[in-house]
């Protein structure tokens, strides 16, 4: 839905949408950027976790966010409801092993034992969760004072950034995927966080709200992989993306570079669970 990816989704629209990324599997670890390594030292610090830590990952993917906290010594045990993704993530991550990937759903999984972890994270995957069932869930899933890491990734538009994504939308509208009415250009800064929603769940407190900005340049092909691992874009029927992806290598094989700056911005959220919480 649009070049900005629309995280806000119904829960008819979220089980829909959940299960297209395996159809990206392979693409995944290579198209989708790196989160910024100050994001993992901000998140080992505010969660005082480090070497031999145990965390809960919701859907790792193909391991992008699982991997530098592997290198850090945690141990992990990381939840994908794709199979594709999961057996991805499993090559990804081979030469862990304290990490485990384990083909099941955030809200079904069941420990094959009683255990609780000092974190359970996720990485861009959170929105994909019910709110009425996560934030309990992960509260169950926790020890007593360990942390909830949450972070969304947004696309942002700084006052010097690249125009390409406003120019594009009129493509986006003709093949019926516009952005819906409303819709904000945020700047850096602007992005939404989960402070308000996470203290108002009632399992969790002191929450700690960091962000990170970056921009990444792409060509044509580059671009367009990104948006192949996209759940609006891979849900789009074959005509919607052939006319858009052909209009994007058009526009830009007319300028000098054929590039574009997409500029991202990572919201972290860390939040320790109340000593009242209660374990399931």
């Amino acid at each position: 839905m649009g070049s900005l990816e629309s995280k806000t989704t119904g829960s008819a629209d979220r089980e829909r949408l959940r299960v297209t990324f395996d159809s990206a599997a392979a693409l995944y670890q290579q198209a989708r950027p790196e989160y910024p390594a100050a994001l993992y030292d901000e998140l080992v610090r505010a969660a005082g976790i480090g070497a031999g830590s145990t965390a809960l990952e919701v859907g790792c993917a193909t391991g992008k966010a699982t991997l530098p906290l592997a290198m850090r010594g945690l141990a992990i045990t990381c939840l994908e409801i794709g199979a594709g993704l999961a057996a991805e993530a499993r090559r990804n991550l081979a030469g862990f092993p304290a990490v485990e990937v384990v083909h099941d759903g955030f809200e079904t999984w069941r420990p094959p034992r009683p255990r609780v972890f000092d974190l359970v994270f996720a990485a861009t995957a959170w929105h994909w969760i019910d709110p009425a069932v996560g934030y309990q869930r992960a509260a169950e899933l926790l020890r007593p004072g360990g942390h909830l890491a949450i972070w969304d990734q947004w696309h942002v538009f700084p006052e010097n950034g690249d125009p390409f994504f406003r120019e594009i939308q009129p493509v986006y509208d003709e093949i019926g995927e516009g952005l819906p009415a409303g819709t904000l250009f945020r700047a850096p800064g602007e992005s939404p966080d989960r402070r308000a929603e996470i203290v108002a769940s009632g399992f969790f407190d002191d929450v700690v709200v960091r962000r990170f900005d970056w921009e990444t340049v792409y060509d044509a092909e580059g671009y367009i992989r990104l948006l192949d691992t996209f759940s609006g874009h891979i849900a789009m029927a074959e005509w919607q993306r052939e006319r858009l992806y052909g209009e994007i290598r058009r526009r830009l094989a007319r300028r000098p570079d054929g590039r574009l700056r997409r500029h991202w911005e990572s919201v972290l959220q860390v939040a320790r669970r109340r000593d009242d919480a209660g374990q399931g």
